[in-house]
This record gives C-alpha cells, structure tokens and sequence, in this order.
C-alpha cells in the first residue's frame, strides 16, 4: 500500500514538516567524512609500521561551522516536544530524539581534531563498560568473552575458503547481479573506492568497496547480510515512507541499532565466523585503552600482537582514534556499537518472540528505526501513517524458520553452560 504526502492527516503534517526541516538542517552534517584520514597519509603510515619505524600520525581535520544547524535543531527539538513532555505523540518524540541526536554530532564534529570529541561520541555510540540490557555484564566483558573464546579455538575452525582472495573488482560484479536480482536492476549500484577506509559502506543505491584490498567469500556473505540487506535495505524501505523522509536517513541515534541488526544479520544467515566477533570485539577493548591512556602506536601494537597484520593493525587503531589526539586519553567511540548492538539486538528479537509479535521485527526494517521506535510508533504503523517494509532479508522471510532459531534460543538460555559436566552430557546420550 502507498500512501500518497497529500494524504496525510492534518493532524500529523505538523511533523512531516518538521521532518523536512530536520533533513534540510542536517545536510551539511558528515560524520565519517568529516574525521576521515587520507588514504595517502594511511599507506605512508602502514608501510613505515611494517617496517618497525613507529611515530604519531599527523593528522589535521577541518572543523565545520555547524553554528546555523545546531540552532535549527535545538527549534525543532522544541517544536517537536510541544508544550507538555508528558503527552508527546510518538511521532514528536522520535524527531526530538532524532534532531538531539543530530546536534550532539554536530557539537562533535565542531571539536574535530581535540579531546572535545570523546564526550559527545559517547553520547551518541556509548562506552565500552556499559551493561548489556538484562545482565550484569558490561560490553567490555563481551568483548572479553569472544577474544579469549576465539584465542582458545585456534584457527581450526577458521574456514577454508577464508584465505582465498577476491579482487575488489570481482566481488563488486558478483554482489551488483545478486542486487540486480534481488532488488531490480540498477537500484543499488557496487562501486570500488581507492580513498575508502573501511572495507565497505553501503548507503540508500550505492555500496563501496575499498580498492586495494582483497576479500573472502566470508567477506562476501557478510557483506550482502550486513551493508546490503541491512544498511541498503532500509535506507530503500525508508524512502518509500510518505509520513517521515528521515526514514531514509542514518542519524546518530539509530547506529547502535543499525550496526547490532547489521551483524545480528550475519549471525542469522550464516554469514558471521568467529574471526569476525574477535575483530569486533578488540575494538571495544582498543577503545577502552585509548580513553584510559593508550596512544596510537600501544594500540597499534595491541592489534598487532593479536594476529592482524600490519594494515589491518593501522586501519582498526585508525578507527579508534578517528577525530582525537593520538596520544592518548581519548577515543571516538562509535566502534563500541557493533557488539553492544548485535547483543541488544539479539535479545529484542527473542523478547518480541516471547510476546508472539512478529510484526515489530518485520517493523524494524520500515527504515532507519531504532528498538525503541519500533515499539513506541506502532500506532501509526497500524493507522498506515507508516508503511511496512517493501523489500526483508532473504532470512526475515521464511518466518517459520526465524521462529524456530529464536524458539530455540530462548529456551537454550535458560540452560547456564557453567552448571553443565561433560560426562553428564555424555552418559545421557
């Protein structure tokens, strides 16, 4: 079903209008861009670490003016809050949350290149020892849990096929037919990027792939799971939204959502290996270092000694300190959302199993949502206000088969593995 602007419910044009001035305050804001480092300056670097030769990177950031924005945004926070906090329709509390969001980025951004930027990415990303929801444990002890659980398996369960490299040029022609497939010919273009730093980033009809790297055919699966029918997708799904064009957008606030259900996907289609949850989780341990005075090199080294190799080591330490002095005491912490994401994640969809409501996982993919909006715009997914998801994950579509992993998983969590002996297991069989 579409349902065209013009039909709209006077009622509820008050916020398609705001929505619209939101897009239009945040168009000159570029998170990743804006605290990128120079492919130029990263090969110098990497060739002189792998070389034993180890020295502070000098990198200089150009500050945006933001100033015009953030006042923008702090209107339409107001606006969008209306005169009572306590009976905000959802739709006003999404936008504030959305255009908040916006403006810590923003106040972020205008601290580029200082320790100025830890406090607001924190804000936004979070931190490494924040609780899981529903436990006791902190994200820092995850991490823990899968470095030292992928250290003790060794590479016994690393798969063959993992160590065959692809060319970023042929990758791009195969996952560009599966997307013609899936998606209609043309809607989603594969592009190789020589300035890209991370080895992919997917956004509404372009994926990008870094050009002077090779992947696996492990890189290749989670690619599809993770940028295209995740960050893709919902960007797609999200355009097709008459009520809120933001939909289509990632704001701060949606990351940890959207990174944790790019990887939950993974997990679910099988495309997810225990290399990955290590290489994840050894950020959020780099993070927790650089806040607690790890300069540059240290964490390079940290990455180093772990297994990765000498690009691999820059990239991932670049990525902690994207934004923020290099000597230490300060991180950009948007790297703590991918496990503390994936967990979240994981336990909503079990939780939403449990309630038997089916609906607000298949409503998670309506756009750029986060666990929260889900549940608290479900009136107007019901009055249409909000469309359903037009294109789900290969996995989200054969239900019975979701149902049985997530019928499995609640049940299995209830059995606690330090109580279990393995001659116990072993005489019951």
């Amino acid at each position: 079903m579409n349902v065209p602007a013009s039909a709209i419910a006077p009622e509820l044009q008050r916020y398609a209008a705001l929505d619209q001035r939101l897009l239009a305050a945040v168009r000159g804001i570029h998170i990743l861009s804006t605290v990128a480092w120079p492919a130029s300056l990263e090969g110098r670097m990497i060739e002189a670490y792998s070389q034993g030769r180890f020295a502070l990177p000098e990198v200089t950031y150009t500050r945006p003016d933001l100033t015009a924005a953030r006042a923008e945004l702090a209107a339409i926070e107001a606006a969008a809050g209306g005169s009572d906090p306590h009976d905000i329709d959802p739709l006003g509390e999404y936008l504030r949350r959305t255009a908040e969001s916006w403006r810590i980025a923003a106040e972020m951004l205008e601290s580029a290149g200082s320790a100025g930027v830890t406090a607001p990415s924190i804000a936004l990303y979070g931190k490494p020892g924040d609780l899981i929801p529903g436990s006791q444990r902190s994200n820092l002890d995850a991490a823990h849990y899968f470095v030292e659980l992928s250290d003790e398996l060794g590479a016994d369960l690393l798969a063959d096929d993992c160590s065959v490299d692809m060319p970023a040029i042929e990758l791009r022609d195969e996952l560009a037919k599966t997307l013609d497939d899936f998606f209609g010919a043309g809607v989603i273009r594969v592009e190789v990027d020589a300035e890209l730093t991370a080895k992919a980033a997917a956004g509404a009809t372009r994926i990008r792939l870094r050009g002077d790297t090779c992947f696996s055919e492990y890189d290749r699966h989670q690619l599809l799971a993770h940028e295209a029918f995740v960050h893709s997708l919902t960007a797609l799904n999200g355009r097709q939204q008459p009520l809120l064009a933001s939909l289509a957008r990632t704001s701060p606030r949606v990351t940890a959502t959207q990174e944790g259900l790019a990887v939950f996907a993974e997990l679910m289609s099988g495309a997810i290996d225990i290399a990955r949850l290590k290489r994840i989780s050894l950020r959020i341990l780099a993070i927790d270092m650089a806040l607690n005075g790890a300069d540059f090199v240290e964490v390079y080294r940290y990455f180093s000694n772990c297994g990765q190799s000498a690009a691999d080591s820059f990239h991932s330490a670049q990525r902690v300190f994207r934004g923020v002095p290099l000597s230490g005491g300060a991180a950009f912490a948007k790297d703590n959302v991918y496990l503390s994401g994936l967990l979240t994640v994981h336990t909503f969809f079990r939780w939403a199993f449990k309630q038997q409501r089916m609906d607000l996982l298949r409503h998670l993919f309506a756009g750029k949502l986060t666990l929260h909006d889900v549940i608290a715009l479900q009136p107007h997914f019901a009055s249409g206000a909000i469309l359903p998801p037009r294109w789900l994950p290969p996995w989200m579509q054969h239900v019975h088969g979701l149902a049985g992993k997530l019928a499995f998983s609640v049940f299995i969590n209830g059995i606690h593995m330090n109580r279990v002996q393995g001659d116990e297991l072993l005489s019951s069989v």
